[in-house]
């Protein structure tokens, strides 16, 4: 018995060390992608950065990632930016890696 209460807790603490990392994981991929679409908006400095923090407080709207892809879409398409759907989520997809490898870059060094 004491053998599968170890198990159990050991594969409770993955299950929560995993969530820690998807969330700090998609929080930076916002921030990223919130960079990547002021660059492509013009935006720079502080105005750049204030976007990308904005960015990731829209993730904060619903569960998963359509709420930062339609603000995303929405902002570009308002600042008449040619971007497309799949060209967006391949970005987002692209800096959740970028994202994963600079946390898992941090915690080696």
């Amino acid at each position: 018995m004491k053998s599968f209460d170890e198990r159990e807790k050991a594969y409770e603490k993955k299950f929560a060390h995993d969530e820690e990392l998807k969330f700090k994981a998609t929080a930076r991929r916002n921030k990223l992608l919130g960079r990547w679409t002021a660059e492509k908006m013009g935006l720079e400095g502080e105005e750049a950065e204030t976007y990308a923090k904005d960015v990731v407080l829209a993730d904060l709207e619903e569960p998963g990632e359509e709420d930062v892809f339609r603000k995303i879409r929405k902002d570009l398409d308002e600042k008449g930016v040619d971007a497309s759907d799949h060209q967006i989520r391949r970005t987002m997809d692209e800096l959740m890696v970028t994202a994963v490898e600079q946390i898992e870059a941090e915690k080696q060094s």
